[in-house]
């Protein structure tokens, strides 16, 4: 897989009915391993690794409501309150992060409500955050 903008983490792999599959911890169960899921498994080893977040208090796929349509979020971070601390859309790094992009998890948070957003496709990392002005983008992510 292609070397993503993120420090090198140890990831468990197998292989069944030739196809390549990578351990997501959350869901605790081996996944096919595509672009966007190798960009959203850095993105929860770099939130556990470098941002010293509790699996725990994660969740990737998380089925969500969105103006009354099923949708799936990537990942969510919570608070331990169990309020909604992060979003993030994660993309294969081939595509390009643009508005449309935004505009996406901006519905998402309609319904979520997080404190911060993230969309990387795990070449380039966007963040902001959230608060009753709007929307604030951030050089990096703090919490």
């Amino acid at each position: 897989m292609l070397a993503l903008d993120f420090p090198p983490y140890r990831f468990r792999f197998k292989n069944s009915e030739n196809k390549r599959l990578i351990f997501d911890p959350l869901r605790k169960i081996f996944v096919i391993l595509t672009p966007e899921e190798w960009v959203r498994q850095h993105v929860i080893q770099w939130l556990i690794q470098e941002h010293n977040q509790s699996e725990q208090l994660m969740r990737s796929e998380q089925k969500i409501e969105v103006n009354g349509l099923s949708r799936r979020c990537d990942l969510l971070l919570y608070w331990p309150d169990g309020r909604i601390k992060l979003v993030v859309e994660c993309k294969r790094p081939k595509v390009t992060i643009d508005q449309e992009t935004f505009d996406q998890i901006a519905r998402y948070n309609t319904s979520l409500n997080a404190d911060f957003l993230m969309v990387t496709n795990g070449l380039s990392h966007y963040y902001c955050s959230v608060d009753k002005n709007g929307y604030q983008f951030l050089r990096t992510l703090s919490f």
